[in-house]
């Protein structure tokens, strides 16, 4: 699950899905810089761990929302003590 948190388009995507559900290329529009395959296998491997859910459109799950407030909460922190515009 690590690894899975901890993946560039992982956290994209759960962090565009947090506003509301997308169809997969509304998704990959938001999700800029994302190629179609990157995108299809992040949203598989999200749907297998049990983050999002896919009927039409793909949406986080319970347990993708919590996640996502984690990560929302772990970056103010991060940039309240290093500065926002920080990252490498």
């Amino acid at each position: 699950m690590i690894d899975r948190i901890g993946d560039k388009w992982s956290v994209t995507v759960i962090c565009r899905l947090d506003d509301g559900p997308l169809r997969f290329n509304a998704l990959r529009r938001v999700a800029d810089g994302i190629t179609q395959r990157m995108l299809s296998t992040t949203v598989r491997r999200l749907e297998r761990d049990g983050l999002i859910s896919r009927t039409v459109e793909y949406a986080l799950t319970e347990r993708g929302r919590n996640l996502h407030g984690v990560v929302r909460r772990d970056r103010e922190g991060y940039d309240a003590a290093v500065g926002p515009g920080a990252e490498q």
